[in-house]
């Protein structure tokens, strides 16, 4: 099955200059907890809710003045449309992401979204088990935060 049979199209993108309180009321206006950040349609990062809580809020920045770009993660792991979902799957699990920017093979415009959840209700039961399993694994290259 390829990426372009259950990739969310109805996306929205913001731009490397908006605020990050731009962001957060589009993420929260659309339901989503994950953009891409692009020049035009070039893609540049993405940016997702945990980046706005953990990284920008838990640190005291303003969320009113601090820009996508200073927040972004770059660079943007992606597929392209033509892939098969298992292509997907295997970069997610490697990544350890939960959501996944499809491009357009062409001209490298950003058509889409895949995420754990569409590859729940798309793919097999085992190829999604076994991608949440290795999307949750403990990330072992970051020393444990001490309580």
């Amino acid at each position: 099955m390829k990426l372009s049979e259950i990739m969310s199209s109805d996306l929205a993108v913001i731009q490397p200059d908006d605020s990050l309180q731009f962001a957060a009321k589009k993420m929260r206006d659309r339901n989503v907890g994950f953009l891409p950040v692009c020049d035009g349609e070039t893609l540049l990062g993405v940016l997702s809710d945990r980046d706005i809580t953990v990284r920008a809020l838990a640190d005291g920045m303003d969320p009113a003045v601090m820009l996508s770009r200073d927040l972004m993660t770059t660079p943007a792991i992606h597929c392209f449309e033509d892939e098969d979902v298992n292509e997907a799957a295997r970069l997610m699990a490697e990544k350890q992401i939960r959501r996944l920017v499809i491009l357009n093979r062409d001209d490298e415009r950003v058509v889409g979204i895949i995420s754990l959840g569409d590859l729940a209700r798309n793919g097999s039961t085992e190829l999604s088990a076994e991608v949440l399993r290795k999307v949750s694994e403990p990330d072992t290259s970051q020393p444990e935060e001490k309580t």
